[in-house]
């Protein structure tokens, strides 16, 4: 779109103290704007809004319900614009990740949408793919991968069909998948995580199910593979949160638990600092607690402050899980502990149900009656009620 394209240039030459290429450039863009007119002074050509949609969806996760607005607008004008569905589809599917959505949510149907307009668009097949295999259609997900796979086979194509295998069918075939995209690119950061994850669930199911007859070395050999590219993919992305935990998580399974501990404090860092995917960051410390540190009452602060971030979205429900399973650990080995009975009443004032909590609370307090938390969260619950 050369108004974008113009407008642009503009502001390039004018930091640069070239004011009279700056302003040839905004003429330029003066003169569309007076050939082409927008109905208001303050909106933008279709075209504009468009662009400005896959702008900010290329540029950051921060801004994707910026870019979905953005493809709105375009749309209105447009609506059977096939890249500008293409691009409302990618911002719906990525507003929904990590949330529990239903079938039938507004990224399943605009991606349905995106590919009736553009039938051999093999990156909506993939992301379609995925949204049907989160809700157990595999047999027409893995359809829409495999012919994905074989329209096109460049790497941002390849990262998500390999997803789909990694997470409904073996690692053999994504972790060829994965590496022969990073023949093609490779200096990609998300590449090398996705290896390194591939190598982690490799190794776990391994030990799952060979239980007592597991071979020690190639266990060893995979958790070196995963901790290999987890570093490479955070040497070319030092801010990566993701693969940080990860990283921290197989320093753990190897025993490290000082660097374990560095990694996550690092993490906590850079995810405050961006305002990024801390939620991830307490539930991975809260399970390195628990499991590793052995420090239960760590683990529940860090699973509560999971939970209060966002309740429900995928890794909020699993703080809740963690939080419902200590609790109900406790309760059973000690009828009396106050405080679990106190975890089971946020837990469950968390779910919506208000009666179990209000009951979960009186426990609490029949067994700890001195605590303010408590009887404050019992107040409110009841005062709700009426």
């Amino acid at each position: 779109m050369l108004i974008v394209t113009y407008g642009n240039f503009a502001w390039l030459y004018y930091h640069l103290d070239d004011h009279v290429k700056s302003m040839h450039y905004l003429e330029k863009v003066e003169d569309i704007k007076q050939r082409f007119p927008t109905q208001s002074p303050t909106a933008f050509h279709a075209e504009v809004y468009g662009e400005m949609g896959w702008t900010f969806l290329m540029y950051s996760w921060k801004y994707i319900e910026t870019a979905k607005e953005c493809f709105e607008k375009a749309m209105k004008e447009h609506p059977d614009n096939p890249d500008w569905n293409c691009g409302y589809a990618t911002a719906l599917y990525r507003v929904e990740y990590g949330s529990n959505t239903t079938e039938d949510s507004p990224a399943g149907k605009q991606l349905r949408r995106a590919l009736e307009l553009s039938p051999g668009d093999p990156y909506i097949m993939a992301l379609l793919g995925l949204k049907l295999a989160d809700h157990d259609r595999l047999t027409e997900a893995e359809e829409l991968i495999e012919r994905a796979l074989m329209i096109s086979d460049k790497p941002h194509i390849i990262r998500y069909v390999a997803k789909f295998f990694r997470k409904h069918r073996s690692m053999t075939k994504p972790i060829n998948l994965l590496k022969r995209a990073l023949e093609k690119t490779p200096n990609s950061a998300f590449l090398h995580h996705q290896i390194a994850v591939c190598y982690k669930n490799k190794r776990f199911n391994l030990c799952r199910n060979r239980g007592q007859n597991i071979n020690r070395e190639e266990v060893e050999h995979l958790l070196l593979l995963a901790i290999h590219h987890c570093e490479k993919a955070i040497d070319m992305r030092p801010s990566f949160i993701i693969a940080m935990i990860d990283l921290a998580v197989l320093h753990a399974e190897k025993g490290n638990l000082t660097k374990a501990e560095e990694l996550f404090q690092e993490a906590f860092q850079v995810a405050r600092a961006k305002n990024l995917n801390l939620q991830d960051v307490h539930k991975s410390y809260g399970n390195f607690q628990l499991y590793h540190k052995r420090s239960e009452s760590l683990a529940i602060e860090h699973y509560m402050e999971g939970c209060q971030i966002q309740k429900d979205s995928k890794v909020g429900e699993k703080c809740v899980q963690r939080l419902e399973m200590i609790a109900k650990r406790r309760t059973d080995r000690n009828p009396s502990d106050g405080e679990a009975f106190g975890i089971l009443g946020y837990v469950n004032q968390l779910r919506g149900d208000k009666l179990q909590a209000i009951e979960c609370y009186e426990k609490a307090l029949l067994h700890n009656p001195g605590n303010d938390e408590f009887l404050t969260a019992l107040c409110d619950l009841r005062l709700s009620l009426h």
